[in-house]
Order: structure tokens, then C-alpha cells, then sequence
């Protein structure tokens, strides 16, 4: 095991630099110029050129690339372009709030889909399983953002459950007020996919012969699904929880922007409008870490869940 992690960890090193290059390459060579961009449209050459002076963006190409390097490594990623604030500042302040939307999500729409997706394997063939297969499909079917749309006219503003937009310093009065309609919708649609993939791993798992000798052993259908299924199936299942954390992350910029959350999310689509690249570069490569590091665990976890599997 302690090899196998050695090596894993090892092996993030050169990814993380491919990232860091191909974000430089792209922000260096496709990307605006932020030197116009925050000197507007009514600035001289002058401005523009002491701005670019001023953010070092004259200096050799493969100069910048050394300097966004190191500050990787001594975990100093400089100010922002466009407010001059720190950026470990911005993510000090900003992650917070991305966390208060994003867990809730995360947890509720695993909890509530496993459920779900095993009850209605179990009832494969009836009309329940068939209605929830059709509600599932419609789901799939509509964009996130009418959801939105149409969640935010109908909650917010007709039935006044729940405030469209607002945020508070306190993460109690966020999560009973403001995070729930977000919340809401994003399971509304979450929840659809899952569902449809967790009832393929259970009924998977259904067909196989130790559910029919386990049932021939005189086992309860409780035991039969929450001990042997459930534990076959959650491989897969882990998989595809390790796969949707970064979606969930990346998906909740969305939800910031609609629902003017201070987040990460909102941050992040700022930096893009604006060419802010330190706040970029950190939230790509932070991303990619997060990344990694939920690949490694989910790996360490099926070994936990199926002590057959063996790490190399």
C-alpha cells in the first residue's frame, strides 16, 4: 500500500505541470490581453504598455513560465490582475461559501439516489419502476437552466419559499435560507442520472448466483440487497461519486452566478471575462489537484470496500 501511494503521488508531479503549461500556453498565446482589458477602451498605447509593465507581462514567455512555476511551488500564486487582492485571499474567502452550496449537493443527492436507484431495481418491471424511468428520462431531458428559470419564478417569486438571491456571514442562516432552493434544483437534476446508473449496478449485481443462493439459504430480501448487493455494487458506484466531485464543483459556478453567491464559482467566470490569469492559474491547478487526490482516495477505497482487489 505504502508503494502504491509513493508512486501515485509521484506520478501527480508531471501532471500537474502538463496542467500549468497548457493553461500558461493558452492564457500566453489564445487568451485576451489583460493589459487592455483593465485599461479599457479609452486608454492610449502608454497606459496600456505601463499596465503590461506593471504586470510583468513584457518579459520573455519562458521568464513568466519559471515565475508561475515557483509560485506553484512556494504556494504563492501573487494578486489579482483586475482587484490587486491576494489570491489566497480570494480563495480564503470565496471557498467557504462554495463549500456551504456544494456538500449539501454532494451528500443529499448520493443519499437519496442509492435508495432509489435499489428499490426500484428490486421492483424491476413494475409500474413504479417504469413511472420513475420515465421521470428520470423527462429530467435528462430539460436544461439546467430552465430549471433555474422556472424554479426561481415559481419558488422565488410566486410562492416566496425561498429567496432568489442574497448571502450572509453566517453559514447557519445560508444553509436554512439560501442554499436550499439551489440545492433543490440541482437534485432535481442530479438525482435522474444516478438514479438510472445506480439501478444498471444493482440489477448487475441482482442476476448474479449468490443472490440466488443466498435467497436459497433462507436470507431476508433486507440482507440479501444491503449486505451482498449494495457492497458488490458500490465499486462502480464509488466510481462514478469520484468522477461527479469535480462536475459538482465546476457545475456550481453556474448556480453561483444565477443565485449571486460569493464563491469560487462566480470568482472564477470574473477571472475569465476579465484575462485575470493568477486567479485562473490557481483555481486550474488546485482543480486538478482536487482531481488527483479524489482519484487516489477512490482507489484506496476499493480496497476497503473488496479487500480482493489489489493495488499496483
Amino acid at each position: 500500500m505504502a508503494a502504491y501511494l509513493i508512486r501515485r503521488l509521484w506520478q501527480m508531479i508531471p501532471t500537474l505541470l502538463g496542467v500549468v503549461l497548457l493553461v500558461f500556453l493558452l492564457f500566453k498565446f489564445f487568451g485576451g490581453d489583460p493589459a487592455e482589458i483593465l485599461a479599457g477602451l479609452n486608454a492610449t498605447p502608454q497606459q496600456v504598455q505601463a499596465i503590461r509593465d506593471q504586470l510583468g507581462l513584457n518579459s520573455p514567455w519562458y521568464v513568466q513560465l519559471w515565475i508561475n512555476v515557483k509560485s506553484i511551488v512556494n504556494f504563492d500564486w501573487g494578486r489579482s490582475f483586475a482587484t490587486n487582492e491576494s489570491v489566497s485571499h480570494i480563495f480564503a474567502t470565496r471557498l467557504p461559501a462554495t463549500l456551504t452550496v456544494m456538500t449539501p449537493i454532494l451528500v443529499l443527492d448520493t443519499v437519496l439516489a442509492l435508495p432509489i436507484a435499489m428499490w426500484v431495481a428490486y421492483r424491476r418491471g413494475s409500474i413504479s419502476d417504469r413511472a420513475i424511468m420515465v421521470i428520470s428520462t423527462v429530467a435528462l431531458s430539460v436544461s439546467f437552466l430552465v430549471y433555474i428559470i422556472v424554479g426561481q419564478y415559481l419558488f422565488g417569486f410566486q410562492l416566496g419559499w425561498f429567496p432568489v438571491q442574497g448571502w450572509s456571514d453566517s453559514v447557519l442562516k445560508n444553509l436554512v435560507t439560501y442554499v436550499p432552493l439551489p440545492v433543490m434544483l440541482v437534485l432535481m437534476v442530479g438525482i435522474a442520472p444516478q438514479t438510472r446508473l445506480y439501478r444498471t449496478f444493482f440489477l448487475d449485481e441482482l442476476g448474479h448466483d449468490y443472490v440466488r443462493t443466498a435467497r436459497a439459504k433462507g436470507m431476508t430480501e433486507k440482507v440479501v440487497l444491503f449486505k451482498h448487493v449494495l457492497r458488490n455494487a458500490m465499486i462502480p458506484i464509488l466510481t462514478n461519486i469520484g468522477l461527479s466531485l469535480p462536475g459538482i464543483f465546476v457545475g456550481s459556478f453556474l448556480i453561483e452566478v444565477f443565485f449571486s453567491i460569493p464563491g469560487l464559482g462566480r470568482e472564477v467566470i470574473l477571472a475569465v471575462n476579465r484575462s485575470d490569469y493568477p486567479v485562473i492559474q490557481a483555481i486550474t491547478v488546485y482543480l486538478a489537484m482536487i482531481t488527483m487526490v479524489i482519484n487516489l482516495s477512490v482507489d484506496i477505497l476499493y480496497k476497503l470496500v473488496d479487500p480482493r482487489v489489489v493495488l499496483k
